[in-house]
């Protein structure tokens, strides 16, 4: 139950790592989004690779849940319709169509047979299920199936986990009966119908692993350890999976702490200056200057203006359903033109290029300035691309 629960949640948990990237502090420019279309285009994108993908992810998910819910369903069914039997907190259930199963406190039986002994075995192998509320175990497995249906894993786990539920049940009614009767009556219930999604009761396709288990002696308690073996397992998935050194949050920090100490706000452009005169040349780039760089026009609005008028969303990109954020790294010039443009983090399908062309073709910014001098700075530029 755990495994199931650990390798669902660990990747959707952040931890954050403490280790820092040189050199990759930056202004940060606000994000730029692009997208829509015609409507032609608007139908393709429907039918995008991606859609369709979803669309069949979710589909399996309505199947499934539509599957469970003519179960319970049924299950109801025939606790309505069946003859009622209370025993302490158990409910016994009395139809001839049911077979020797639990659905949390209901027992289904077909028939009820007093001072029957193999009757006495399916009843008190049927009230270990309900004790150890094996039902609400199988809720949460159906849930994990449902939304991991794809997943040929997720049916291995619940094989897994209804091979225990039996071993369990069987090993409390051996507490009471002999071994070997017992495993008689395992022979005569397979012929009994097919077993249910929901229900808990006698699982046919484990008799044989089921009788090999009652042979058996207790294990040696000092193998529990073994399980200690998880510990280091569960770390490196976390490594893997789980922690990340989210560049928007720790460049956000990072720039933050930076202005608050220079006393500039961060993603606002600074007051108007006085006409810059050239300074010499340097080969130093700052990351962070007294005077942030201005884009063309002076505004924000006329930047998004350009980027609106020069990007164009990649045929290929919008074929393939793919969108995201492309993040650029570019440096301004003491002239106040655009070098060096990477991509820091990209996409593909042809926008992160799109996004390296438009702004390398950017008119000359303004450049930044540091001490009053005019100086080289690495700026930082999210652009979305939304279908």
């Amino acid at each position: 139950m755990l495994s199931v629960f650990f390798s669902a949640s660990l990747p959707l948990i952040p931890f954050p790592t403490f280790f820092s990237i040189p050199n990759l502090v930056e202004y940060s420019l606000p994000e730029f989004v692009t997208g829509g279309g015609s409507i032609d285009s608007g139908i393709q994108d429907y039918f995008s690779i991606s859609n369709l993908i979803l669309i069949g992810y979710l589909t399996g998910v309505l199947v499934v849940f539509i599957r469970y819910f003519k179960e319970w369903i049924a299950i109801y069914g025939l606790i309505k319709k069946g003859r009622k039997i209370y025993q302490e907190e158990f409910k016994l259930i009395i139809h001839p169509s049911s077979r020797p199963s639990s659905f949390f406190s209901y027992i289904l039986l077909p028939d009820f047979l007093e001072n029957d002994p193999l009757f006495d075995q399916v009843l008190l192998h049927e009230k270990m299920h309900v004790k150890l509320k094996h039902s609400w175990d199988l809720v949460f497995m159906n849930i994990a199936k449902g939304i991991f249906w794809f997943n040929p894993l997720i049916y291995l786990f619940e094989n897994y986990l209804r091979e225990v539920h039996e071993y369990q049940a069987d090993q409390g009614v051996t507490r009471k009966f002999s071994v070997k009767g017992y495993a008689s009556l395992l022979l005569e219930i397979l012929k009994i119908g097919t077993e249910s999604q929901m229900a808990s009761g006698f699982e046919g396709s484990q008799t044989k692993k089921r009788i090999m288990m009652l042979a058996k002696g207790h294990s040696n308690p000092k193998f529990k350890w073994r399980f200690l073996v998880g510990v280091p397992v569960i770390s490196v998935l976390l490594l893997f999976f789980s922690c990340e050194h989210d560049l928007d949050e720790s460049f956000s920090s990072q720039v933050q702490q930076v202005i608050r100490e220079e006393g500039v706000q961060l993603n606002e452009l600074p007051p108007p200056q006085p006409p810059f005169k050239a300074q010499p040349v340097s080969d130093e780039v700052f990351d962070i200057v007294e005077n942030q760089p201005k884009p063309p026009g002076g505004t924000m609005e006329s930047w998004n203006s350009y980027l609106n008028e020069n990007l164009v969303y990649p045929e290929r990109a919008r074929r393939l359903g793919v969108e995201g954020t492309v993040i650029l790294v570019f440096v301004i010039y003491e002239d106040g033109s655009v070098h060096d443009v990477e991509v820091l983090r990209g996409i593909g399908g042809g926008a992160d290029e799109e996004a390296v062309r438009v702004v390398s073709a950017s008119p000359n910014w303004e450049p930044g300035k540091q001490r009053g001098r005019v100086v080289k700075t690495r700026m930082r530029l999210p652009i979305r691309f939304k279908l």
